[in-house]
């Protein structure tokens, strides 16, 4: 490359000249792409940041909408959630109170029928002691006229109505 031979002879006859057409050269570039390529550029870089300024503008504006609708999602859920405990706590407490009227409609069926019965032992009971009493006074007549020949009834019921009085089974 001769425009690189420092060493030779004729290396001051196109060092000058080189240098020339090297700032006409570079002039003429940096003009061109002054006016023309660097603009150019300048407007793609600014336009991609105008882009992705818009495009986080609107994700912002997402992410707030969002945002949003989780909150509004999640106050829906925290009212559906209640209206469904006190929904639960609403049929809970209808079905103690109707199992509350049937066990007391039960309790006083089954009291009705305990004072029936009741009052059937008793009337057995009364017809029992009354037979008891008749076979007393019947068996203690049978015994006294077998041993003495004699019987009067009337003495033989009072003693039994006695005795019978004695130990609480009037």
């Amino acid at each position: 490359m001769p425009q690189l031979a420092f060493g030779h002879p004729e290396q001051g006859r196109y060092l000058i000249a080189n240098i020339v057409w090297l700032f006409i050269i570079f002039g003429v570039l940096y003009y061109v792409m002054a006016q023309y390529a660097l603009p150019a550029v300048g407007n793609v870089l600014e336009a991609r940041r105008a882009h992705i300024e818009g495009d986080l503008e609107q994700a912002q504006a997402a992410k707030l909408r969002a945002d949003a609708a989780m909150a509004e999602h999640q106050a829906g859920t925290a009212r559906a959630r209640a209206e469904a405990q006190a929904s639960v706590a609403n049929a809970a407490q209808q079905a103690q109170a109707e199992a509350a009227s049937k066990a007391e409609a039960l309790n006083a069926r089954l009291n009705a029928q305990i004072a029936a019965a009741e009052e059937r032992i008793t009337a057995s009971r009364d017809s029992a002691m009354g037979a008891l009493r008749s076979v007393a006074a019947d068996t203690a007549e049978a015994l006294v006229t077998r041993l003495t020949g004699l019987a009067d009834r009337a003495a033989v019921e009072q003693a039994v109505g006695a005795e019978l009085a004695a130990r609480g089974r009037a």
